[in-house]
Order: C-alpha cells, then structure tokens, then sequence
C-alpha cells in the first residue's frame, strides 16, 4: 500500500489529492475517512472556545462587581446615574469581548494562518461578530477553525446581550416597573 501524505499548508490541488489519496487508502484498508485536518480544527477551536467562555465568565463577574461598586459609591439613584451604570456595562462587555477577539487572533497568528497581526485581528473581528466580509479568508485547511469562531462569537455576543438586558433591568434606565 502506498504511504499517504497530507500537508495542512500546501495548495488547493495538493490539499484535493492528499484527501483523495486518504480516502481511497482508507476505503482500501476498511477504515472510516478521516481528515486530519478537519480533526485539528475541531481540537484546537474547542480549547479555544472554552479558553474563552472563562474569559467571558470572569469578564462578566468583574463587571457585575464594578457595576455595583459603581452604584454603591456614587449612590446612583436618579436617571442620569442609571445612563451612567449602563455605559460602564456597555464598555465593560466591550472590553471583554475585545480581549475574546485578541485571543483569537493570537491564535491565528501563532499558527501562522494569517502574515500579519493586524489581518488577524480584522479577521478575527468580522468572524466573531459574524459580520463575514470575505474579504480575507484562511487556508483551505483553516476553514472549519474559522467557523468555530463564529459560532463562538454568536453565542458570546448573545450571552452578552442577555446580561445587558438584565443590567438594564436592576441598574440602568430600565428599571423594572418604571417603564413597562
């Protein structure tokens, strides 16, 4: 049998033939296809995602105690003080978001996915927010990676917005009662 190469870097054609090669020596052998690469993508987004919703957890308890600080010390009471605790929340979510953001652009980086920081982030930026220009996009070989993040981003900016409500409703200008 011959020996199957797969390279995660190489052209398009070389990426369609090393599968071809895998899969046809695998339906030879009697083994199920497989990608290696897809398996990469698929391990590696999955620390990722979880590195992030720590980030997010944390992000969000850092928040909710400096939003209560924020309300305790300034005895924020009137509705100017609630616009105020709000923006602190907005920014607050931001930040954390942000730093989600830079992570998976780190991430691109190290695995030199992309040639520079700042491709990486704008990416990284467009693909967590699932804005998805498609004005720059991974290897081949990276594309389920880059899925990933989306869905990731989805759900965190999802989260977020959950959290956002229910800040608005103990804190901010829309106390529960007073408008609705």
């Amino acid at each position: 049998m011959p020996a199957v190469r797969f390279r995660w870097f190489s052209e398009k054609a070389d990426d369609h033939a090393a599968t071809a090669d895998l899969i046809s020596h695998n339906a030879q052998s009697g083994v199920a296809p497989q990608n290696p690469a897809m398996i990469a993508n698929l391990l590696i987004g999955t620390v990722v995602i979880s590195l992030t919703v720590v980030v997010h957890t944390f992000g969000l308890i850092v928040v909710t105690h400096a939003t209560g600080h924020l309300v305790a010390r300034f005895r924020m009471h009137g509705h100017r003080s609630r616009i105020l605790a709000m923006i602190s929340v907005v920014m607050g979510l931001f930040a954390v978001m942000t730093a989600e953001v830079w992570i998976w652009a780190g991430l691109y980086r190290l695995l030199d996915i992309f040639a520079d920081l700042e491709t990486a982030l704008y990416f990284s930026t467009i693909t967590f927010s699932t804005v998805g220009y498609g004005d720059v996009v991974p290897a081949h070989a990276w594309r389920i990676l880059a899925a990933l993040e989306g869905v990731n981003g989805f759900l965190l900016i999802g989260w977020s917005t959950a959290y956002l409500v229910a800040a608005g409703t103990r804190v901010g200008p829309f106390k529960a009662g007073e408008h609705f």
